[in-house]
């Protein structure tokens, strides 16, 4: 099993970048499992919220926290601690929004991405990341969740958010 966990803040995201994450990792494949859901204490805008995305071959039946993943995909850089490799696999990476570096995780300025964009989040900036990095799923994976998902008044903007993702990872 592929499991990530997605930090970040009420209102930025995380738990629609894992709804996507998954729901594009099921996009055009038979024997391909999924499952998507948050943990969030008292539900205001800016607390600290997790979501976890499990992926495998077979129904994914355990909605316990991810204890230990295969990647940490961090929306907001005041979330990252050093004490998060703590929760990786021995291969694991930790992927980091974040304008400065960071020891100990991969950072991309998703936010300057979001921003050029107008986009109020960075969720589908770190999607097109974790997508791009994780080789989990496709570009196309990806857009097609975000078609089936979203709004479509929202599809050009986040799309081309996944495209400027997957070339910031490829520098």
């Amino acid at each position: 099993m592929k499991e990530i966990l997605w930090l970040g803040r009420g209102g930025q995201g995380a738990f629609t970048a894992a709804k996507l994450f998954g729901a594009a990792y099921i996009t055009d494949r038979d024997g391909q499992y999924a499952l998507s859901f948050p943990s969030f204490g008292p539900e205001r805008r800016g607390a600290p919220v997790r979501a976890f995305t499990k992926l495998d071959t077979k129904p994914v039946l355990d909605r316990s926290q991810t204890e230990h993943a295969d990647f940490i995909v961090v929306l907001d850089d005041t979330l990252y601690s050093p004490a998060l490799r703590n929760l990786l696999k021995p291969e694991g990476s930790i992927l980091v929004n974040s304008g400065s570096q960071i020891e100990g995780a991969e950072v991309y300025d998703a936010a300057a991405i979001a921003k050029e964009l107008r986009l109020p989040t960075v969720n589908t900036v770190m999607l097109g990341i974790a997508a791009a990095r994780s080789g989990l799923i496709t570009a196309e994976q990806a857009v097609s969740a975000i078609r089936g998902y979203m709004p479509e008044k929202l599809h050009a903007r986040n799309i081309e958010a996944l495209e400027r993702a997957g070339k910031a990872v490829q520098k």
